[in-house]
């Protein structure tokens, strides 16, 4: 029994050791946390600006030409000369292409001579009628043969003349329809003119939205083949009727395409500007935080932030429009407010080196 006394003392002094070693233990965790607690968090920081901005609709649709016509042939025959091709700016009136025209010649030289020969016979009975020598009912007969051959004349000068084939509008040459050596029939279509220096877009827009648009409203675009461009439009007509199958309503943009970017059949999505709010204050979107159903931002003063509650408006092209809640002389946190607090420390950076003012 003597010899388990020292073991026994042994344990329990052990077990007495390590008792304020526990305590130890949770006192240099706490003492962590709160250095964490009070250690500045890194975020960067803005100012609101003054600025316009507009509430805008988006929608997408395909480009067209108000200005475009097919070219036809007036008269049958043999293609003999093809002046343009495709891509080929042209005036109107220009000829571009022939055909065989011999035969409207010669019918148009025959009618020409017909005309002549009525023309002296009725001059020569002007003089006799005027004598009595012929009967006025003659003489009115004659008449009507010159005006009806004078007619048929200028149809065949016509016809010749349509062995050219013109253009009907000034534009580019969108198509060539016929070929050197072929044989076409009247009315057949031999180019397609289309000019590209004013655009349309037909867009179908949901009635809904009928009373915020009017003509005149700004709008811009974007093409695929161009990402990073945008391309100015104005919104030209509104229709004031509302197609039944489906709803809505078209809104007609027209775009100045002097310098040829675009082309018609192309797919683009606009950007309408129908309400403008002048100088407004705007932040960047990517300042606002969701919390407990309200929209919030850090307001950063003294090395630490004040979490504010702001009613926001348009938000348009990745800015925001503050009506209520922020001074426009307050830093708020735009990036590395996820986690923050009211009341946390931060280290603020400005994300630009100025300020700017609207």
């Amino acid at each position: 029994m003597k010899a388990i006394t020292p073991i026994v003392a042994v344990v329990a002094l052990s077990g007495i050791a390590a008792l304020p070693g526990c305590g130890v233990g949770k006192a240099q965790s706490a003492s962590d946390d709160e250095r964490r607690a009070a250690m500045p968090v890194p975020v960067a920081v803005t100012y609101p600006v003054r600025a316009d901005i507009y509430a805008t609709y988006h929608t997408t649709t395909t480009i067209t030409s108000d200005a475009d016509a097919p070219v036809l042939a007036r008269v049958p025959g043999e293609v003999v000369e093809v002046l343009v091709e495709e891509g080929d700016r042209v005036e109107q009136g220009q000829i571009l292409a022939r055909l065989d025209g011999e035969r409207l010649r010669l019918e148009m030289l025959a009618a020409k001579a017909n005309l002549e020969q009525a023309r002296k016979e009725f001059e020569r009975y002007r003089d006799l009628a005027g004598r009595g020598l012929v009967s006025e009912a003659m003489f009115e007969g004659l008449r009507y043969d010159v005006d009806g051959l004078q007619a048929t004349y200028e149809l065949a000068k016509l016809n010749f003349d349509y062995s050219a084939i013109r253009a009907t509008i000034g534009g580019v040459v969108a198509s060539r329809e016929i070929k050197l050596g072929q044989n076409i029939d009247a009315n057949s279509v031999a180019f397609r003119i289309t000019d590209t220096s004013e655009l349309v877009a037909y867009m179908q827009i949901p009635q809904a939205e009928l009373a915020k648009f009017s003509a005149g409203h700004r709008a811009s675009l974007q093409v695929d083949s161009m990402p990073d461009a945008r391309f100015d439009a104005t919104i030209a007509r509104i229709s004031p009727t509302i197609d039944v199958r489906n709803g809505t309503f078209r809104a007609t943009a027209v775009m100045n395409n002097a310098n040829g970017y675009l082309v018609p059949g192309m797919f683009a999505r606009f950007t309408i500007a129908y309400e403008k709010h002048a100088d407004a204050l705007l932040i960047p979107a990517g300042a606002l935080v969701a919390e407990d159903d309200a929209t919030v931002v850090y307001v950063v003063a003294g090395g630490e932030v004040a979490r504010r509650i702001i009613e926001a408006g348009i938000t348009s092209a990745g800015q925001v429009e503050v009506l209520n809640g922020l001074a426009e002389d307050e830093e708020i946190v735009v990036v590395g407010h996820s986690g923050l607090r009211d009341g946390s420390k931060v280290l603020a950076s400005n994300m630009a080196t100025e300020r700017v003012a609207g």
